[in-house]
This record gives structure tokens, sequence and C-alpha cells, in this order.
């Protein structure tokens, strides 16, 4: 007998089980039907490689309350149809079914909805504004897609929405001030976007917000004291964005508050005295800031607390050793100022003496020190002044006069001799020869020189046109995004114009200023190397030679600056900067990085912790390829600290990046 007979059934319920094959068509049959559960076993659909076909045929079903279809490998579209679903149905949970395409409009038409649930599928496109209809919706999850564009305002007319998960899209622009203005939210994450400007001020009137996560986004800005009217918050993530300022003390009133996270920010200043009241604090993530000062002994008072990370800032002074600071080990405060404390943090020890020391030299200095100093600079202040003045009065002398006498005189005559009558033909022969060498080099990645341009009034290179713009800005501006398998194909195109440039061109040529800006994409995001401004035109029997060199820091080799030396090893070294950095999404020179630490010593401290390395949007926990995608990321990253060795003569070849970098692509597709 056919399920599809059964004309009066009312519920079926065949969820967690492990059953396959095909869902029949025919389920529409089942006009009574108002309850359908068959989540979580490997069903498919005949007509995965298009829009998928029952779902149409359940809008035959009059009386659905519930459909619920979440983990099987349905595929296929979503089809226009699904807003011909019952105008009863409540809770549609259709997550994790490799859904592709985008989301029907017509799924406003579903105004009884109250649950839904479309996440962790490979839906694109807009957010539809038509969801706005949906007056009684309470839960909203689309996480886990790649939606892009911006948060339509619509959502805001969604008064009784509690739940809000919009995460690990590729969605852009501002957040809604307007969802401030939705007393019943409780949760709301729209982390791993690209999400720009700063956090609306209306969000922290919430006050029945228990969750909020922003993190791994670009929002900007400072915490204003408000942060602390979110009485009933127990999770608030705002880590890895561009977050500035202080940390307000308010943060301390969040009695709720269990997890917090700033970490890979811009805050500075001290950590509040008032972070010692948050008693119910069980994860404290403070890392990768600018944060200064002393670490609070008031924090020995969070008997909860298991986990913190005060490392990568510019912390100094003692550090707390009771409480649960017993648990803690040396990896939370690694990489700060001058902090010390007991030897278990592998810091030096404290000098008890310190502080008295330091108010005996204070006093000394202001009894015996600052009063000669003063009289001194009044003095020396006076003296100018009078000089000055006499100067002024005295008339001023010939020119000659004041000539120094050891250099020799030469006449206008002799110059003209010397220079060849100013004959600029010398000048501006290098600029033609590396044109003549550069047009003959012809390599699918590296940006074509179509004609130069030289006489003595003007230089250029006529070079193609790249329309997708630089590396830098699809690494950087907020309506930009590459995801890991872009960027590990425009690095292997880097590279691989490189290894043409260093062992295949007739000419040797040594780039000397590798960076995101000097890559650029065309239409198909093919990587081109360009700028050759400064680049090295070197013969085989040249191959190492020493030159003063413009290039920029953060990525030149550390024998440019120490002995001038350019050589396509110093190339090898600024690749490797550049692959860490396309990775982790840290420049360089970034305000995180400075004294010991670079991006090179963070990521070669962090190797076994790539997870914090690397670009959040690129790796998440909850991804079904996880592990791959993490073992690739450390390879990867493995090979740019091979790149990157203090001594040229260590570091890998091109050849060799090339060939790495190829194998991890195919592990990383298969």
């Amino acid at each position: 007998m056919s399920i599809s007979n059964m004309s009066e059934l009312t519920e079926l319920d065949i969820w967690d089980n492990f059953f396959t094959g095909d869902l029949p068509k025919d389920l529409g049959n089942l006009r009574r039907l108002e309850f359908l559960n068959f989540g979580f076993n490997q069903l498919t659909d005949e007509h995965s490689a298009s829009e998928v076909g029952f779902l149409t045929s359940l809008t035959n079903c009059k009386f659905f309350r519930t459909l619920w279809i979440e983990d099987n490998p349905l595929k296929g579209i979503l089809p226009n149809s699904l807003g011909n679903l019952s105008n009863s149905l409540e809770s549609f949970d259709a997550s994790a079914c490799q859904f592709r395409g985008t989301i029907p409009t017509g799924i406003g038409n579903l105004t009884s909805l109250i649950s839904l649930e479309l996440g962790d599928n490979d839906l694109t496109g807009l957010i539809p504004t038509t969801l706005g209809q949906l007056k009684k919706l309470q839960e909203l999850g689309i996480a886990g897609n790649r939606l892009r564009g911006s948060i339509p305002n619509d959502l805001c007319r969604l008064k009784n929405l509690g739940y809000l998960f919009l995460s690990s899209n590729q969605l852009t622009g501002s957040i809604p001030s307007c969802l401030g203005y939705l007393p019943p939210l409780r949760e709301l994450s729209l982390h791993s976007n690209a999400l720009a400007s700063n956090i609306p001020p209306s969000l922290w009137t919430l006050r029945g917000l228990l969750v909020l996560n922003l993190s791994s986004n670009f929002l900007t800005g400072h915490l204003p004291p408000e942060v602390g009217n979110i009485k009933s918050i127990t999770t608030l993530d705002l880590s890895k964005n561009q977050v500035s300022g202080h940390i307000p003390r308010t943060l301390g009133e969040l009695q709720n508050l269990e997890d917090l996270s700033l970490s890979q920010n811009r805050l500075q200043g001290p950590i509040p005295l008032e972070f010692g009241d948050l008693l119910s604090l069980k994860f404290l993530d403070l890392s990768q800031n600018n944060l200064s000062g002393v670490i609070p002994k008031s924090l020995e008072a969070l008997t909860y607390l298991k986990y913190l990370n005060f490392s990568f800032n510019k912390l100094q002074g003692e550090i707390p050793d009771g409480g649960p600071f017993m648990n803690f080990t040396a990896e939370s405060f690694i990489f700060n100022e001058a902090l010390c404390g007991a030897p278990h943090f592998q810091v030096i020890a404290c000098d008890k003496s310190t502080h008295s020391r330091s108010w005996r030299m204070k006093l000394f200095i202001l009894k015996y020190i600052l009063p000669p100093v003063i009289s001194l600079i009044t003095l020396v202040a006076f003296l100018v002044l009078w000089i000055h003045r006499r100067n002024n009065l005295e008339v001023p002398t010939p020119i000659d006069s004041w000539l120094p006498g050891s250099h020799e005189k030469i006449s206008h005559q002799q110059l003209l001799y010397a220079t060849n009558y100013f004959e600029f033909q010398g000048a501006f022969r290098s600029f033609d020869s590396e044109c003549e060498v550069m047009q003959s080099i012809r390599h699918r990645n590296l940006v074509k020189i179509i004609t130069c341009c030289s006489n003595l009034d003007f230089k250029a290179l006529v070079l193609e046109y790249m329309p997708k713009g630089s590396l830098d800005r699809w690494l950087y501006s907020h309506n930009y995004f590459l995801d890991l398998i872009q960027r590990l194909n425009i690095m292997i195109d880097v590279a691989s114009a490189l290894e043409y440039l260093h062992h295949d061109c007739p000419s040797l040529v040594v780039h000397c200023d590798l960076k995101p800006n000097n890559i650029l994409l065309d239409d198909d995001m093919v990587a081109h190397v360009g700028d050759f401004g400064i680049a090295r035109l070197l013969t085989e029997i040249e191959s190492i030679q020493q030159t003063k060199t413009l290039g920029t820091i953060g990525y030149m080799a550390p024998e440019y600056g120490s002995d001038g030396i350019v050589s396509t090893k110093g190339d090898v070294f600024s690749y490797g900067i550049m692959l860490m950095e396309v990775f982790a999404r840290k420049k360089p020179m970034d305000e995180m990085f400075n004294g010991d630490l670079t991006l090179k010593s963070w990521v070669e401290s962090l190797a076994d912790s790539m997870i914090e390395v690397v670009d959040a949007n690129l790796l998440r926990r909850e991804d079904e390829d996880f592990a791959t995608k993490l073992s690739c990321l450390s390879s990867i990253m493995a090979l740019a600290l091979a790149c990157t060795t203090d001594s040229p003569e260590e570091r890998i070849d091109m050849k060799d990046v090339v060939v790495g970098l190829k194998k991890i692509r195919i592990e990383l597709l298969i």
C-alpha cells in the first residue's frame, strides 16, 4: 500500500532514520496532512537538477502546520510555488538540504509562519524584502549560505521576531538601526559577513537580548557606555572587527554575562576593574588588541572563569595568581609588554620593591633634577631670543662671505662641458632599456606592457587594463569577498608569474615590490603581477646585485635593509609575507604588530592554533569539511614560513612553491 493513498492521514513522522531514495511526488494526495517530518534521513528529489518537485505537490495540502525536511541531500532549487503552500503553515525547516538558487519572493505569502529555517544551504542572491510580510514570524534562520547585498530594513517589520540568524553569508553594508526597535529579540547572530560602519546605538536598548554575535565583520567605532544597558545578555562576541577606543567600565554591570570576546580589534587603554563584578563569566578573550596597564586583581573573584586570553597586547605588571588564575597557562599572556608573575606563567618574577624605589626616584627627580633643568631651559631661551634680536639689527653680508671655503668654485662653461650641455640621454637610457626588456616578457600572469612613451618631458608605460582591480581591494574593501579556493588560485597565479621571472625568463627579473596592491585581477579573477617600476633586470651572472631598493616596508626581505642585496630570494620572502596576509587577512603593518611582534612571528607562534590565525570567513568549526580546510591552511602557512626564513639561502624557490600550492589545491578539491 502506498503512503499517498492514506487520504485521511494527518501526521507523518519518520524523523532521524536511514531512509534513502526519491520522495514520492504524489505526497500532495495527502490533503488532510497537518504535520510532516522526514528530517535527518538521506532522501532525495528526482528533480534535483532543477526545481524541487515534491514541494510543489504539497501545495494541495491546505491544512499544513508543520513541514520539517532538514538534513536531507535534496539539492535542487526552491520553487516559486513555495509561496503557495498552506496559509496555515507555522513552521518550515529546510536547513542543510543542499538547496541552491535564490530564496523565492513568494515565501512572503506564508503569513502564518512562526519559524522559518533555511540555513546551511547554498542559497545565493539577496534576502527577499517580502520576508517583512511574515508578521507572526518569531524565528528566522538563513545563516550559512552565500547571500549577498545588505540586510533589508523590511525585517524590522517583524515585530514578534525573537531569533535572527544571518551569519556566515556575504552580506555587506551596515546593520539596520531599526533592529534595535524589536523588543522581543533574544538572539542576533550576524557574524562572518562583510558588514561595515558603526554598531547601531539602538542595539544597546534591547534589554531582553541574550546573545549578540557580530564577530568577523568590518565594524568600526567605539563601544559606548550604553552597552551596560543590555542586562540580560549571556553571550557578547564582537571579535575580529575594527572596534577602537577604550573598553567601557559599564560592561562590568552585565551580571548574567557568561561569554565575552572582544579579541582582534583595535581597543586600547586599561582592562576595567569592574570586570571583577562579572561573576557569571566563563569565557573572556581580549587578545590581539592594544590594551595597556595592569591586569586587575579583581578578576581573581571570577570563580566560574574557565578560559582567559590576554595575549598580544601591551599589558604590564603582575599577573594575578589567585582564584581562576591558578588554572591558566602562559599561552593566555604571551606577547605583552612587561608582565611578571609566578613561574608557571613563564614570565620574569616580580620585584616587590619596585614600587617603593619608583616613588623615591620620582621624589628625587622633583626635588633635585627638575629645578635646575627648568632654569637651564629658561636661560637657553633667553640667549636664543637675544641673539635673534641682535642679528636682525646687523647689515646682511654678501652671499659669498658664508659659502664654505673648502668647496671649489666652477664656472658655468665647465658645467656645460661636463654634462654635454645638460644632455638627458644618459639619464633616461636605463628607462628605455628596461622598457625593451619588459615588452619582450610574455606570461599569462604578468600585466602586459602594450607600449612605452618616452621623451624629455614625459615617461610612461601603457599597460593592459585589469577590470577587477587589485588584490588589496578584494581583501580589505567592504563590498568584496574572496573564498578559500579563489585566494588559493590567485596565489598560485602569482607564484607562477614569479617562477617565470626567476627561472624561465630570457632576462632574469627581480620584482622587488611584491604586495597585494601590485596584484591585479582580470574579468575571470585571474591574477596578474604588475608594477615593475622598481624591478631589477639581472643577467645570468648578476643573479645577486647590491643596489638601493624601493620596496615596501613590511614586505621587504631583511637583507634589503641590512646589506642592500637584491636577489630572487628577496621576492620569495615578499611572496611568503603576502601568502600569510592573504589567508590571515592581516596586513604586515597592522597596528597589532609592533616591537618584536611581526606578521611572521605571529603566524609562527600560533602554528598549532591555525584557526586563530586565518580569516574567520574561510574557516568555521561547523563547516562539513573543516578538517580538510584546516589541514590545507596549515600547509599554506607552512609554505609561507619556508619562504620567509631569515637566511636567503634557506628559502625555497618559487618552483617549489608552485608545486606545493597545486598539491594543496588538489587536496582541497577532492
